[in-house]
């Protein structure tokens, strides 16, 4: 009896083996296809993409919440807690919420065209006027410290 089972345990394991060794080959074969790409560095000066309505409504249901149950630590809980009572709303209890984000989005789309105009002048730009600024702060500097020795000049 128990060579019979160990020849069915045998068998479920080689074909458990098999099953693992074919998933093995279709994601390595997968990861060969596809090759890392590096990320192109984000540009910290880009404006931030709006909150949805969901979001807007978050904010202030995890202030309630916490006033609520300030014991708890979870944030899972309370993302549960808003989606169940976001899901509970009504479409007019939702409106004051999307319009929020709308006005959001609607500032997100003038920062993002003054942003885009910034970039199409050059990318430089904004470091450009950086530059000419401590340029000129150094120009001044440079002006009093003159100022300054002729002021020696004149005294000696």
């Amino acid at each position: 009896m128990k060579g019979g089972k160990s020849k069915a345990a045998e068998a479920k394991k080689a074909d458990s083996n098999a099953r693992l060794s074919v998933k093995k080959k279709g994601a390595a074969a997968v990861g060969k296809k596809t090759t890392k790409k590096e990320k192109a560095a984000k540009d910290p000066n880009k404006p931030k993409r709006p909150a949805s309505a969901f979001f807007v409504f978050m904010e202030e249901f995890r202030k309630q919440y916490k006033e609520k149950h300030p014991a708890n630590k979870s944030v899972s809980v309370v993302g549960k807690a808003g989606g169940d009572k976001w899901k509970s709303l009504s479409e007019a209890e939702k409106a004051p919420y999307v319009a929020k984000a709308e006005k959001r989005k609607t500032e997100y789309n003038k920062s993002m065209q003054a942003y885009n105009k910034r970039m199409a002048e050059g990318p430089n730009a904004a470091e450009e006027e950086e530059s000419d600024k401590s340029r000129s702060e150094v120009n001044d500097d440079e002006e009093d410290e003159d100022e300054s020795g002729e002021e020696e000049d004149d005294e000696e």
